[in-house]
């Protein structure tokens, strides 16, 4: 048996937020076909059935790009639950799905966000747009965590571990993307806090930064993005596969062992130094 691949016996769990597309579609398509039962959580079923189709598609040996839309014969080790992260009513009906139909829970990948408008300058930018990135990326990554700590304290045997998705702007920001970058770097203070209040639960808690994976969100960066300098240029980006084959390294480290924090980047991205 290949060794990143479990038996229904001893399969674990993990639960994908923003499973729907980008980044936690690749997340999840690897994590099923490395033997993990995975629950998809997103804001729209028809998106979550696009990628319980590409997971089936993989493991049946095509391009996920093969897979009809849709198309996605269940076998059990896939579980669609339509989600607002930002609704705590949404959040304790995810967790109570996956406990009722797996019995625990092995892997949070808190990954669902959104940047907010585009362009908007920080003097003009409504409190309604900062809050729903706030409710989304920050409230609903904590609300997600509370949930995965409640299952992950009580079962048997103890423990788990999540996974935040912070971005480079967890480091630097991007221009006109105040809402966004103060939600990241708080993403990193909620990494830190769940890492260390774990502990005592064996509940690992790690942070991977991306930057520039190659997604429908970043799409604009083969348009030309605005830099620091005001100016616009075309950025570098990479295959969203390479971070979801980070994301699961992290996730099959065993509970002994935890990456706290991981970047992974287009190589050539204006991030590093000035450009």
């Amino acid at each position: 048996m290949d060794a990143m691949r479990r038996t229904d016996t001893d399969r674990r769990t993990a639960v994908v937020t923003g499973a729907g597309s980008g980044i936690g579609r690749a997340v999840a398509v690897a994590l099923n076909a490395a033997g993990w039962s995975v629950a998809l959580a997103g804001r729209r079923v028809e998106t979550l059935e696009e990628t319980a189709a590409a997971m089936s598609a993989a493991r049946d040996g095509a391009g996920p790009g093969d897979a009809p839309a849709g198309d996605a014969p269940r076998d059990g080790h896939v579980l669609t639950v339509r989600t607002d992260v930002s609704q705590p009513a949404d959040v304790d009906a995810l967790f109570a799905a996956v406990h009722e139909r797996y019995g625990r829970l092995d892997l949070l990948f808190n990954n669902a966000g959104t940047f907010g408008p585009g362009g908007i300058a920080l003097e003009d930018l409504p409190l309604s747009a900062w809050q729903k990135v706030v409710d989304t990326n920050l409230t609903g990554a904590f609300l997600c965590a509370q949930a995965a700590f409640r299952l992950m304290k009580a079962q048997k045997p103890q423990g788990g571990r999540i996974i935040n998705n912070g971005s480079v702007s967890a480091h630097a920001p991007r221009p006109d993307s105040v809402a966004y970058t103060a939600t990241k770097h708080a993403m990193t203070g909620l990494t830190k806090s769940l890492s260390l209040d774990g502990r005592r639960y064996r509940i690992a808690c790690g942070q991977i930064d991306i930057g520039n994976a190659a997604t429908d969100m970043t799409e604009r960066m083969r348009r030309g993005v605005k830099q620091a300098n005001g100016e616009l240029a075309v950025e570098p980006v990479m295959d969203v596969a390479d971070v979801a084959t980070t994301v699961l390294h992290m996730a099959e480290l065993p509970l002994e062992a935890n990456v706290q924090f991981a970047t992974v980047m287009a190589t050539t991205m204006p991030y590093v130094g000035r450009g």
